[in-house]
């Protein structure tokens, strides 16, 4: 069989590789890390359904010996989903063909009709809404035989994209074909010409450009004659143009001039496709020379048009802001509260030493960027393999939740005195000089523990990194992390802020003894997390485990007092942690139940559409045992009585999310609210659209609903 690489696939092959070495090599890492920086995911059951539906055509399956012979790969995308062009724009991967072809057989270049535009957070995408096929044609060898069987089969990956998010979705499609007589039926030959129809004609001339600073007009040969409105210009030279810039477009004479800007001038042959018109096309190929000035202006594709070029009201900026804000505003949420008090202590600690203060917030700062960074590359890679993932991906995974709990509770053990570790608590070596690699690892401490927690602004900023290229979507994880550090980067860099701080004394052993009680809390609500996701045999793992660690480094700590080196604790605690990852990881994992609450009825999107259907009130939220935002807004507002009888009176439908375990039908449905973790609250009201209720709930605003 003869291999031909239409386009590089290397970016796809991560979603080769076997999750299971994925799952093991995670574990390894995040227990010689203690947890700090790693995650990983399962491989889910059953493949998620096509957002864009693949599929392969061929104008006749009996071509003659020499024969060329036209193949289509019709692309069939789902209301609010669309594919890319050959050139993507500022996102986005476009449509990848390998094909597998007999001897002798050839396959050549792709032709792609004529693309849309689509502008998301400010960044343009060409793309396809509607049904449309790619065109190859197949080469038959002049030697085959009549009646030979000729199997033609490709490997086509795309990218599936909402204004949401997106996925890339893969298809191995293949057409028998039989050497014959080259007959082309009526049928076939109209369902191809229709194809042919949505492509770009060559233009029989070529075009000319014109640079001046960073603004480019290029003049195409265009009849005076001929009607040209909704003009656009699509480079298919990648890497040159701004494709957000607007674009303006006059006619001079014979000329249709278009006007658009480049990232900086450049020289030489440039490709591209008019677009004007309805959908209409020239495949425009331009060179360095004089462009006609003066004319009447045309108008470009978005004026009057804007199913076509679709514009949020927030561009980059104000999304990084948000990931900033929403990591300031984390520092209040309950999840982070016993960090904050070992932060505190070494804060408390420097007192007027104004260069140690400055050092350690920056390495404490340098430890969560860096957490958020490695979380967030680890579930952009996921995703980009086919991974439906949200935020605290990794807290769906037993393993890690483990690694976690054994963590806690070692961090637990230390701040109650029964051990010393440097790079953990805040021990005797906090009164010495050098403690920047413990600023370092409390700052990881504090984005691991951060992840189960979704504040305000975070939730808009988080969906929207998941869409954007992933330089940029680094930046929103860097961002979410800096926010997050935010408050001890000021002590450190005000003064007036660091003078308010307390002196150094006696009442720091008091205060890191009673830190340990929220650790010690936050373990036992890891291992209760432990047996939701595994059951009862993670409950055992999980408490045997734990409780081996606090033997031993009991055990230990009593050695330390005798001068027996702390490495010891650290390596007692890498076998452990290991041994009862690689256990964990051997249990079969049950799907996710559909239980819900007394009152209330599990998510299913199908039901939901239903009831709205029937103009029936619904409160929709998604929660996870994981996220302490959630239990906190359960306890708080959701099950309290006042709440629950006022929604029995109203006849509100209660309908509950979890995402303990991974969904991908979640996580999708998270997606198309720009979310991509929890909590989410929705309320549909008779006959309305959704409304998107806040982070932090209280009963009246839950009460208001029903009146």
């Amino acid at each position: 069989m003869a291999v031909l690489h239409t386009q590089n696939i290397g970016t796809w092959a991560l979603a080769q590789r076997p999750m299971r070495l994925l799952r093991t090599l995670g574990a390894f890492l995040l227990a010689l890390t203690l947890a700090f920086g790693g995650a990983y995911a399962q491989t889910p059951a059953n493949a998620s359904p096509q957002n864009v539906r693949a599929s392969i055509d061929i104008e006749t399956n009996r071509p003659a010996p020499g024969d060329v012979v036209t193949v289509a790969i019709v692309m069939d995308p789902k209301t609010g989903w669309h594919d890319y062009w050959v050139n993507p724009g500022d996102a986005g991967t476009p449509l990848e063909l390998e094909w597998q072809l007999p001897n002798g057989v050839t396959a050549g270049t792709v032709r792609a009709p004529v693309p849309e535009t689509l502008i998301v957070s400010g960044f343009m995408n060409h793309i396809y809404k509607a049904k449309h096929a790619f065109l190859v044609d197949v080469k038959i060898p002049k030697d085959a035989q009549a009646g030979q069987s000729l199997n033609v089969k490709v490997d086509a990956r795309w990218s599936a994209c909402s204004d949401l998010v997106c996925v890339p979705e893969a298809a191995t499609l293949s057409v028998p074909v039989t050497v014959g007589s080259g007959t082309i039926s009526n049928a076939d030959r109209a369902r191809f010409d229709q194809w042919r129809s949505a492509l770009p004609v060559p233009l029989d001339r070529s075009a000319r450009y014109q640079i001046d600073g960073k603004r480019i007009e290029i003049a195409i040969p265009y009849p005076r004659s001929a009607k040209a409105e909704r003009v656009w210009f699509f480079a298919q030279t990648e890497k040159l143009f701004r494709y957000a810039a607007p674009q303006s477009a006059r006619r001079v004479g014979d000329w249709l001039v278009v006007s658009g800007e480049v990232k900086e001038g450049f020289e030489g042959q440039i490709d591209g496709l008019l677009r004007f018109n309805d959908a209409q096309g020239l495949e425009v190929r331009a060179m360095p020379g004089a462009v006609p000035s003066g004319g009447a202006a045309v108008s470009v594709l978005g004026e009057g048009a804007p199913a076509d070029q679709e514009q949020p009201p927030l561009g980059f900026g104000w999304i990084l802001a948000f990931s900033v804000l929403g990591g300031l505003l984390l520092n209040l949420m309950p999840c982070v509260f016993p960090i904050l008090g070992l932060k505190a202590l070494s804060l408390a600690k420097m007192g007027g030493d104004e260069g140690e203060a400055r050092r350690d917030a920056v390495a404490y700062t340098v430890g969560i960027i860096v957490s958020c960074l490695i979380l967030g590359g680890i579930m952009l890679a996921l995703r980009a393999a086919g991974e439906e993932v949200g935020w605290a991906f990794q807290l769906q995974d037993p393993a890690v939740v483990l690694i976690l709990l054994l963590l806690m509770v070692a961090v637990t053990a230390n701040l109650a005195g029964l051990f010393e570790v440097g790079g953990i608590g805040a021990g005797e070596k906090l009164t010495r000089q050098g403690g920047l690699s413990g600023s370092f690892w409390t700052g990881v401490l504090a984005a691991v523990v951060a992840t189960p927690c979704t504040g305000p602004f975070m939730a808009a900023a988080m969906g929207a990194a998941l869409l954007l290229p992933t330089g940029l979507a680094l930046l929103i994880f860097a961002g979410l992390g800096f926010g997050l550090a935010l408050p001890f980067l000021a002590i450190a860099f005000i003064p007036a802020l660091r003078k308010r701080m307390p002196r150094p004394g006696l009442w720091m052993v008091r205060f890191r003894q009673w830190m340990a009680l929220p650790m010690a809390l936050t373990s036992l609500a890891l291992l209760w997390l432990t047996y939701q996701l595994v059951g009862f045999t993670g409950l055992m793992i999980g408490g045997a485990a734990a409780l081996i660690i606090l033997v031993a480094l009991f055990a230990l700590g009593r050695k330390q007092k005798d001068g027996a080196p702390y490495t010891w604790v650290v390596m007692a605690l890498f076998a452990i942690a290991i041994a009862a990852a690689l256990i964990i990881g051997t249990v079969t994992i049950q799907p996710a139940g559909t239980a819900s609450k007394a009152g209330s009825i599990a998510f299913n999107e199908a039901r939901l559409n239903a009831l709205r259907a029937e103009g029936k009130p619904v409160f929709l939220y998604f929660t996870a045992d994981w996220c302490v935002t959630c239990k906190v807004n359960e306890q708080a507002a959701i099950d309290r009585t006042e709440t629950t009888d006022a929604f029995r009176k109203s006849g509100m439908t209660v309908m509950v999310g979890d995402y303990t375990r991974r969904d991908p039908d979640i996580t999708r449905y998270l997606a198309k609210y720009g979310r991509s973790g929890v909590p989410l609250y929705l309320y549909f009201p008779p006959n309305g659209e959704a409304q998107i209720l806040p982070q932090i709930l209280t009963v009246d605003d839950l009460t208001a609903l029903t009146k």
